[in-house]
């Protein structure tokens, strides 16, 4: 049986034994998040981390400590992606077979990187949970090593030296802002930090539509949610593990959801302020801090925990961050059915500063009247009170304006 207890050697042993494997990755000064919250803000770019995410700590570490034998039998693991490709690249290293369950509809990219990095990847499940069950099956029937994405001792210790890097990049850190699914990255950063600075508040995020932490620390033990859809894949987990709730229960002082305006706003953030690609489940730490501005005590550290976004996936959540900012709308509205009237309206539209970046037309539809055609309209603007003024003056011009 896995050994349950993780300790603060535990993660030094895993520095030791990462230390040609991983990259240490940068903390990089955000101006703006500072100047947001009062105070110093740094981002712990772990979507720069070799496979794109965190993921490969723990992963390499758990793999590495398996005897010859359990290697040669090969090891299989289940992983919206960042897992996957963790195990992926570590199983690689190590000369080792992987073979990966993930669920229908895990981003392209990830699923084509995690093949590129050697493994065998099998599709089960909508969910990463239907996609653990089917691991475990295939680790019965066939004898390979069940390598979980975050409830194991080895992992949990590996995920934990993104806080020894932290501690040392930044020895006054304050509080420390990281993305909760399962666990395992929460759980081990808090047991490194608070080992050496138990002040330091360690505070997770979850995305609200996929949280089954709260309810699970409400209750005391582990509880079993069923995950919404969210953009933010990587942290969709319904139920905590056993030891990483036991450890973020007493280790982590917080846990807070993040709505999916605030995880893409947070995208948006980091992609035109700091020059960062990063993931939805990546960007859960920034999110809090947009939320909650004046509830974190500087200096603050948000991880940034991936970086692996399917572009089509980017090019919607960048859609959807700019009209969470007020600097982007979608609605429809009628005019009359005769010609010039187009011309007329995005003329009028021009006049109130507003830039058209798509236009759909309807002429042919039950729902209007014969003399009415409807017109489908993308605009970027300058911000909430541009958005207002836009929408105020089409009024002014008389349109019916139709959102939804």
């Amino acid at each position: 049986m896995a050994r349950s207890e993780v300790t603060y050697d535990d993660v030094v042993a895993a520095r030791d034994l990462l230390q040609d494997v991983v990259i240490r990755t940068p903390l990089l000064h955000s101006r703006v998040l500072s100047e947001m919250i009062g105070g110093p803000v740094y981002l712990k770019c772990e979507n720069l981390q070799r496979a794109g995410s965190f993921k490969v700590r723990g992963a390499y570490v758990r793999i590495a400590r398996l005897t010859g034998d359990e290697r040669a039998r090969g090891v299989v693991a289940a992983s919206a992606g960042n897992h996957a490709q963790g195990v992926a690249l570590a199983s690689g290293l190590l000369g080792c077979k992987a073979t990966v369950f993930m669920p229908e509809g895990a981003p392209l990219p990830k699923v084509e990187a995690t093949r590129a990095y050697g493994a065998d990847v099998i599709f089960a499940g909508t969910t990463v949970d239907q996609s653990l069950a089917a691991a475990k099956e295939h680790a019965e029937e066939t004898g390979a090593v069940f390598i979980h994405p975050f409830d194991h001792a080895d992992v949990v210790a590996g995920q934990g030296t993104v806080g020894l890097e932290i501690l040392e990049q930044l020895p006054d850190v304050g509080t420390i802002t990281v993305a909760v699914g399962g666990g395992g990255l929460a759980a081990g950063v808090a047991l490194a930090v608070k080992s050496m600075r138990p002040g330091v508040r360690v505070v997770g995020v979850q995305a609200e539509r996929a949280a089954a932490y709260p309810a699970s620390l409400a209750a005391g033990h582990p509880v079993m949610v069923d995950p919404a859809s969210t953009m933010a894949d990587g942290i969709a987990v319904g139920r905590p593990g056993d030891i990483t709730f036991e450890m973020i229960h007493y280790l982590v002082d917080s846990v807070v959801t993040v709505p999916e305006e605030t995880l893409s706003r947070a995208l948006l953030l980091c992609l035109e302020r700091t020059k960062l690609v990063v993931e939805p489940a990546g960007v859960a730490g920034v999110a809090a801090l947009l939320d909650w501005p004046h509830a974190f005590e500087p200096p603050v550290v948000a991880v940034l925990s991936g970086g692996n976004i399917d572009p089509l996936l980017l090019s919607r959540v960048l859609r959807h961050g700019l009209s969470a900012a007020g600097r982007y709308l979608a609605f429809r509205l009628r005019l009359p059915d005769r010609p010039g009237a187009l011309a007329t309206l995005l003329a009028r539209l021009a006049d109130l500063g507003t830039n058209v970046i798509d236009v759909g037309h309807e002429r042919v539809d039950s729902r209007l009247q014969l003399d009415e055609a409807e017109v489908l309209l993308h605009l970027e603007t300058k911000g909430p009170l541009h958005c207002d003024e836009v929408l105020a003056g089409l009024r002014r011009y008389g349109y019916k304006l139709i959102f939804g």
